[in-house]
C-alpha cells in the first residue's frame, strides 16, 4: 500500500550531513529506487506516473507519455543487466509492457494517452515525435538484451524505418520535431533543434552496443555527423540548441543560448562512439570535438562560490557574456557522466565525487523525491519530481561504478 509513511522512510534512511559519495549511492539503490517504483508505479498497471510531487505522490495520474515509459524501460532494463536484480526487472517489465497503448502505427508511438489508454482531448498528443522515438529504442534496445524472448529486433527496424519515413526532413537529412508538420521550412514551423539528433545518436549507440549489428554503429555514426554538421558552432567550441526553419542562425539571446549539460552530454556520447570501435577515420576529430566541448564547459559551466558552488549552470551564452544562474537537476548528472569517463585525471575523479555529493545533498537530502531546479542560493525553483529524470541519475551512478568512483551496492 502507498502510504505517506513509505515517502517518510525514503528521508529518514537518508545519510547524514557528513556520508561519503558511496553512502548516499547506496541510499539511493537500496532505499530511493525501491520506494519510487512503489509509489510511482499506476496500481491500475498502465506503467508509471510521469511526475511526483513534493510529496512524493503522483501529480498527473490522467496522463502518461511514451517518453517517460522509454525512459524507464531503458532505466530499469539496464539496472537489471547490470545487477541481476529481480525487482529492477520487474520494473521494466511494467514500462514496456505500456509501450503498446502508445503504438499508432509500426515503428511510431504517439506522445501521449490518457490513463485508461485511449487517445487524450490534446490533438498534439497524437502526433509521434523524434525525440521520443529515440528513447524508444533506446528502451527497447536494452530490453532485448535483458529479455532476448521478446524479439525486439523487429521492432527496433520499425522504428529506425519510420523515422526515416515519417520524421526526416529528406532535403537537409535533419530530424523533423513530429509528423504532424508538413513544411518544416516555413518560417512558422518549430526550430530545428540539435536535442532529438543528439539522442538519437546516443539509441543508435546503445542498439549497436545491445545487438552488436555493425549496422546501428553505422546509423549513430551518420546522426552524429548530421548533428554536428548542422548544430556545432566551431567559433566558440560548442553545441548550438536550435537554428531557425530556414537553417540560418538565430539572432540574439536564442542563438546565444547553450546548455551546458548538452555540451556535457554530447561529449559522454563522442567518446562513447569512439570506445565503441566508431569509424577510425573519425576517431581522432571525434576525440577532440569532445574535448573541445568539455573544455567551454570546463572553463565557463561551473558555479565557483556560493552555496552552489561546483554546480553546473543551467545554460551560457556562447561568447560567455551572459549565464543562467539557475540549477536543474539532469545537468548535473550529465556533468558527473563526463568526469567519470575522464577519471584518469584526479582533478576530474575529485569532481565527480564532489558533484554527486552537492546532487544527493542539494536535490534528495529531506525530500521525499527530489528537486528539479534550483536558483544560485538553493531556494527551490521547481520541486516536481520528473520520472524520465530518472533515467539521467542512473546512468550518472552507473557510469560512477563503471569508473570505480564508487560500486553498485548488494540488494538488501
Amino acid at each position: 500500500m502507498k502510504t505517506a509513511s513509505t515517502a517518510q522512510s525514503i528521508v529518514t534512511h537518508q545519510p547524514g550531513d557528513k556520508a561519503s559519495s558511496q553512502e548516499w549511492v547506496d541510499w539511493f539503490f537500496l532505499h530511493f529506487l525501491p520506494a519510487w517504483i512503489e509509489r510511482a508505479g499506476d496500481p491500475s498497471g498502465f506503467g508509471f506516473y510521469d511526475l511526483l510531487d513534493e510529496n512524493a505522490t503522483a501529480a498527473q495520474p490522467h496522463k502518461r507519455t511514451v517518453l517517460a515509459q522509454a525512459r524507464l524501460l531503458f532505466t530499469f532494463s539496464h539496472l537489471a543487466l547490470l545487477t541481476n536484480n529481480s525487482d529492477f526487472y520487474d520494473a521494466a517489465r511494467v514500462a514496456r509492457d505500456a509501450l503498446p497503448a502508445f503504438r499508432k502505427a509500426p515503428g511510431s508511438y504517439c506522445y501521449a494517452r490518457s490513463d485508461n489508454k485511449q487517445a487524450t482531448s490534446e490533438a498534439d498528443d497524437a502526433f509521434a515525435r523524434s525525440y521520443d522515438q529515440s528513447f524508444v529504442i533506446l528502451g527497447l534496445s536494452t530490453w532485448g538484451r535483458l529479455h532476448p524472448d521478446d524479439n525486439a529486433d523487429a521492432e527496433l527496424e520499425a522504428c529506425w524505418l519510420a523515422i526515416d519515413a515519417n520524421l526526416t526532413d529528406h532535403a537537409t537529412g535533419l530530424l523533423l520535431e513530429h509528423d504532424g508538420l508538413t513544411d518544416p521550412a516555413h518560417p512558422a514551423a518549430p526550430y530545428r533543434a540539435q536535442n532529438p539528433h543528439m539522442h538519437l545518436y546516443e539509441a543508435a549507440l546503445q542498439a549497436y552496443e545491445m545487438t552488436q549489428q555493425p549496422i546501428w554503429l553505422n546509423r549513430a555514426a551518420h546522426m552524429r555527423a548530421k548533428g554536428l554538421e548542422y548544430f556545432y558552432d566551431q567559433d566558440s567550441g560548442t553545441i548550438m540548441e536550435f537554428i531557425a526553419p530556414d537553417l540560418s542562425a538565430l539572432k540574439a539571446k536564442d542563438g546565444q543560448w547553450r546548455e551546458i549539460g548538452h555540451q556535457c552530454e554530447w561529449a559522454w556520447l563522442l567518446y562513447r562512439e569512439a570506445e565503441l570501435g566508431g569509424d577510425a577515420n573519425d576517431y581522432g576529430n571525434v576525440r577532440k570535438i569532445a574535448d573541445t566541448l568539455l573544455a567551454f564547459a570546463d572553463t565557463h559551466g561551473i558555479t565557483t562560490a556560493g552555496t552552489m558552488q561546483g554546480a553546473v549552470f543551467d545554460a551560457v551564452s556562447s561568447d560567455t557574456s551572459w549565464r543562467e544562474e539557475t540549477f536543474l537537476l539532469w545537468p548535473q548528472t550529465e556533468a558527473i557522466k563526463t568526469f567519470a569517463i575522464r577519471k584518469a585525471q584526479a582533478e576530474h575523479s575529485a569532481s565527480a565525487e564532489q558533484l554527486t555529493l552537492l546532487m544527493f545533498k542539494k536535490y534528495f537530502s529531506g525530500h521525499a523525491a527530489f528537486i528539479n531546479q534550483l536558483d544560485a542560493s538553493g531556494k527551490v525553483l521547481w520541486s516536481d519530481a520528473l520520472s524520465r529524470l530518472l533515467y539521467h541519475i542512473v546512468l550518472a551512478l552507473t557510469e560512477g561504478v563503471r569508473a570505480g568512483l564508487w560500486t553498485m551496492p548488494k540488494s538488501k
